[in-house]
């Protein structure tokens, strides 16, 4: 895989990554969403009026615009699993601007992510 491919896909997963850390930001100005037959489209409006809602949703669109590009050139089986970096960046991301907790087990498991992938990339 060369470097430009490596950097659509990455550009693709940090985009994602991005995108998840808006949303949650968007949902946290909200609050708890509980919706009903009577509330749906309100709380829809609420959510579509908060900016971090919107960016994390920009950011799903140019996410997708990446990984299509860096899909076309390298095999599903590379590109797919390297996915698991959105997680990684996401708990990190959370963990740091949110305060959620990061136990021993998720970081070993952040550590085995980050070995899987290297070793992909590698192959």
């Amino acid at each position: 895989m060369n470097l430009n491919t490596f950097a659509f896909l990455l550009s693709g997963i940090f985009l994602n990554a991005l995108a998840q850390f808006l949303l949650k930001k968007g949902t946290n100005a909200v609050g708890a969403i509980r919706l009903t037959a009577d509330n749906w489209f309100a709380t829809g409006l609420q959510l579509a009026a908060q900016w971090p809602i919107i960016g994390g949703l920009s950011c799903y669109v140019i996410s997708v615009v990446a990984w299509i590009i860096g899909l076309s050139r390298v095999d599903v089986t590379i590109a797919y699993p390297m996915l698991s970096l959105g997680y990684v960046v996401t708990a990190v991301a959370a963990w740091y601007f949110l305060g959620e907790v990061m136990s021993l087990q998720r970081m070993l498991a952040i550590a085995i992510i980050i070995v899987g992938v290297a070793l992909l990339v590698k192959s």
